[in-house]
């Protein structure tokens, strides 16, 4: 098994961030830690490491910040909680944004994206719209850090990623937009969207979807 290349981040959603600390905790055997709040997208998250320049995200809504205009990102969060979409990191993110638009996965426009953290700093990064989720999520969305510090240096290691699956209906116009974005990514051909990530922990070999 293997994944894309340039995979950054998966994105775990819930609708509570401590119940999911606690389950992700319990498959993975390592406790997340918390990162910080997104204004712009009413959540907040939690970070574990799962290797070189990747990491899981745990987000969830947070009930301190108001809804934004568009709602918080968390709305379209799979029920009861899981992988809600994955994330290519880019040094050329508008380029690759454009090549994923011609070929059917538009997934927005590039804008400005910040965390705060406890320790009063900001994190600042570019991404394309993360409320585009087009094919349901199953096409990623970009970001590029910048001058920022990868957030995979410094949280919590739960394990290696060894391996990242698409499953789709439409696995077939999947493949065609990952070609454009240069990435190779196993697709399933399934009834609807699932992202099945493999991760190698101290405790074994765990799927996390």
């Amino acid at each position: 098994m293997s994944y894309p290349a340039r995979l950054d981040h998966l994105v775990y959603a819930a609708d509570d961030l401590e119940q999911a600390m606690d389950r992700i905790e319990a498959l993975l055997g390592v406790r997340p830690a918390k990162g910080g709040v997104h204004p712009a997208f009413g959540t907040c998250n939690a970070l574990l490491s799962l290797g070189n320049r990747v990491y899981l995200e745990i987000l969830a809504p947070d009930p301190d910040l108001p809804a934004p205009p568009y709602g918080k990102w968390t709305d379209q969060a799979p029920k009861g909680g899981g992988l809600m979409t994955w994330v290519l990191r880019s040094d050329d993110i508008e380029g690759l944004a454009e090549s994923a638009r011609d070929a059917g996965g538009d997934i927005g426009k590039v804008v400005a994206g910040e965390r705060s953290l406890d320790d009063g700093s900001t994190l600042k990064w570019l991404l394309t719209n993360p409320y585009a989720m087009p094919i349901d999520g199953a096409v990623p969305f970009l970001i590029d850090w910048g001058s920022s510090p990868h957030p995979a240096l410094t949280a919590p290691m739960a394990g290696a990623l060894t391996g990242l699956t698409v499953e789709h209906p439409e696995a077939a116009k999947l493949r065609e937009i990952f070609v454009a974005m240069g990435e190779r990514v196993e697709i399933r051909e399934a009834a609807e969207f699932r992202l099945v990530a493999t991760i190698q922990t101290a405790n074994g070999s765990v799927e996390l979807s």
